[in-house]
């Protein structure tokens, strides 16, 4: 074990030898500065300490859910308040209008030019998302009022349509900010800076968990035995996770031998790996931006008792929530997962390259195999998704523990950390360094838009 981590360390240092993977690295953490300052750069006309009042009695709800992925900046109702949520919600919106309308279809065959329009109109409606999610946020931050001190969490004097348009403005603006520094990362840094971004909200919050956790030790609220149980689940949580994300079928695959001018090339066996869970955190974030919709309307209608009722039955430990919650990850993984691999285009290939699976005639059978072996590993895979983002927050949801503690963070921070790790290491290899580990590799995986 000293010898890996020793093995660890030396790889590090070996980033910094390499002048371009430096300036990338550092290009990254530069814009995760920039991230860090801007959720801490309130909206204007709030009261912090009405705020600080509601969302502690509201932190194990939707509400801290999507402060989670937010790093905060929801509860402190920065400009970054929004976070990256509304880019994802368009995606969503683009990618399945991708399956109902032709010429959306079209632009996904196109390869990068067909890319780049849509991405250029996932940015238009990540604005038009922004607008409306802001809007709504603007008349509920007005309705809310401390039970102790009777205060609004608005300012008087800015209350009505002067405070929705500047919160409206705020909102969006820092939307597009980090919609824009997430490219930014992409292009010319170190891993997806969507997911980057995301991952760098959960871990920002975890000395704060720690800490409130080790305050509760000492009050007397948690006993020792309870804090070793949930450091074990959480451990044991992370292990489970990073078993199931590198688990894989290999399909054999076999290439005949083949005369290229006067020269012989002998036959190849290799494999086609098929990932248990190929589509990665991307259905749990896509199901999580759907399921906040409900608190986004109840927003828009801060006294009505019917949206009080949904809000009420879409509680985060309520069945109804689970429910639904399982049923959005499992149907998700199966559309990104149709989205990122696509039997017909692999078996082609295959046919043109004079690959084949052993059993399997080249074509349309092979084709057929492939999405049978694919539909059968994606079930367990998506019911894993599923199974880690609920129950180990239910089961922590009688020690009254934080979001941050659940299975959908640990899971989103081990697959972003995986696949920033990995694209390190292909950098260092291609230089002629050593990986991370001193045997084997790590092996990539999907994760991104």
């Amino acid at each position: 074990m000293v010898e890996n981590l020793k093995t660890f360390l030396e790889t590090f240092q070996n980033v910094f030898r390499i002048p371009e993977l430096r300036k990338r690295v550092l290009f990254t953490l530069g814009i995760v500065f920039v991230y860090r300052v801007g959720g801490h750069v309130p909206t204007p006309g709030i009261d912090p300490r009405v705020l600080a009042d509601f969302f502690s009695q509201n932190a194990n709800s939707l509400f801290g859910l999507y402060d989670m992925f937010v790093g905060g900046a929801f509860k402190r109702v920065t400009v970054f308040a929004l976070g990256i949520m509304p880019y994802i919600s368009a995606s969503i919106i683009l990618q399945l209008m991708g399956s109902v309308f032709p010429t959306i279809h079209k632009l996904q065959k196109e390869g990068a030019e067909g890319r780049k329009k849509i991405t250029q109109y996932t940015r238009y409606g990540t604005v038009l998302l922004a607008i409306i999610q802001a809007l709504g946020i603007s008349v509920f931050l007005q309705s809310i009022v401390s039970p102790s001190t009777g205060l609004h969490a608005v300012s008087p004097a800015l209350m009505g349509i002067k405070f929705t348009i500047i919160t409206a403005i705020s909102l969006t603006t820092g939307t597009i900010l980090i919609m824009w520094l997430g490219e930014q990362i992409t292009n010319r840094g170190i891993g997806n800076g969507i997911s980057l971004i995301i991952f760098i909200g959960i871990v920002a919050r975890l000395p704060d968990a720690v800490i409130a956790e080790v305050q509760q030790l000492f009050a007397g609220s948690r006993n020792v035995f309870v804090e070793l149980l949930l450091l074990v689940v959480v451990v044991a949580m992370t292990g489970f996770i990073v078993l199931m994300t590198q688990a894989m079928r290999r399909i054999p695959i076999q290439t005949p031998k083949k005369v290229v001018g006067i020269k012989m090339y002998a036959g190849q066996n290799t494999v086609l790996p098929l990932r248990l869970n190929m589509a990665g955190v991307i259905p749990i974030i896509f199901a999580s931006s759907i399921i906040t919709f409900p608190s986004m309307i109840r927003s828009f209608f801060p006294d009505s008792e019917a949206a009080d009722e949904m809000m009420r039955l879409f509680s985060a430990t309520g069945p109804l929530y689970n429910g639904i919650y399982a049923l959005l990850i499992v149907f998700f993984t199966y559309f990104y997962t149709a989205i990122v691999f696509n039997p017909i285009d692999i078996a082609d290939n295959l046919k043109r390259s004079g690959g084949f699976i052993p059993g399997i005639r080249p074509g349309k059978n092979t084709a057929q195999y492939l999405d049978n072996v694919l539909t059968r590993i994606t079930l367990p895979g998506s019911i894993f998704l599923a199974f880690i983002s609920i129950v180990p927050f239910l089961i922590m949801g009688g020690f009254k523990v934080n979001f941050y503690f659940g299975g959908t963070s640990v899971l989103i921070v081990v697959g972003v950390a995986l696949d920033t790790l990995v694209q390190l290491e292909s950098h260092l290899q291609m230089r002629n360094y050593e990986g991370f580990m001193k045997k084997g590799r790590l092996r990539s995986r999907r994760f991104g838009y």
